[in-house]
């Protein structure tokens, strides 16, 4: 937050190891010196831009989240537009920033999810607004909603996870998403609501929530466009209740230039 803004960097290659590849059996893939793989027990990471570079360590502590039908996660009322999707909340981190020419031990909670598909979104939507939560008691929290060109809500859905281990899906008229307050890009123009309400109905004994999402910083947009071809925001939230921080973690937002296309 210091700094302003993200900082970048970014790689693409064709598969061919040793330069560049992945396994099929297990968490493996890599970019020349950048990485991420998981050794049996932790995921280990590495990666490297012109002004700051990290290698870390990411250890569950809970359970895998299985978002949707224990992990057929839906994108739209047809099956069809589905997706495969675990997450891993909770995650204890630790290891090495290097940022303004110095060397920091850095410790603190991760997240990682692992999404695929055959099809990245349904017919007339424009993109998604996704959010990725690791609560402070314990618990976590996704949920996104496909978006129409207009801008209201194709889809939603979510998954919440309570302190207790309890899991709750979130069916598509369980969650809404409601912009609070919107960022214009200097850079490409393009307009993001940073900071969102996110209203989580009452089910199966589950109370009704309402949240509050606030970006740590308003730029976080990402310009991707000479990898995975995609000009998008995704960056680092707090999220609130009744005005308290009750969580941390991610908020991703596509399509808000032009319709994703990757």
């Amino acid at each position: 937050p210091a700094h302003g803004r993200l900082r970048h960097a970014e790689r693409a290659a064709r598969a061919l190891p040793p330069l560049a590849g992945y396994a099929d059996t297990h968490t493996e893939v890599w970019i020349g010196d950048w990485s991420l793989r998981w050794d049996g027990e932790r995921y280990l990471s590495r990666a490297f831009g012109e002004d700051f570079a990290f290698e870390l360590a990411f250890r569950p502590t809970v359970a895998p989240l299985f978002n949707g039908d224990q992990g057929f996660s839906q994108k739209a009322a047809d099956p069809a537009h589905a997706s495969y999707y675990y997450s891993r909340p909770q995650l204890a981190v630790d290891g090495t920033v290097h940022v303004a020419g110095e060397e920091l031990a850095v410790s603190g909670s991760g997240w990682l999810d692992h999404e695929w598909s055959s099809a990245i979104m349904p017919p007339g939507a424009q993109g998604w607004d996704w959010l990725g939560i690791n609560l402070a008691d314990g618990g976590a929290l996704m949920a996104f909603q496909m978006r129409a060109e207009d801008g209201h809500a194709l889809w939603a859905a979510g998954t919440l996870r309570a302190s207790d281990g309890v899991q709750h899906r979130l069916g598509a008229d369980e969650v809404r998403f409601q912009p609070l307050r919107y960022w214009r890009s200097p850079r490409t123009g393009n307009r993001y609501p940073v900071a969102w309400r996110v209203e989580i109905a009452a089910a199966q004994g589950r109370a009704a929530r309402v949240v509050e999402v606030e970006p740590l910083m308003d730029d976080q947009e990402l310009d991707s466009r000479r990898s995975t071809g995609a000009v998008y925001w995704e960056g680092a939230v707090r999220l609130l209740e009744e005005g308290r921080e009750i969580g941390r973690g991610y908020l991703e937002m596509t399509g808000y230039g032009e319709r994703l296309r990757m």
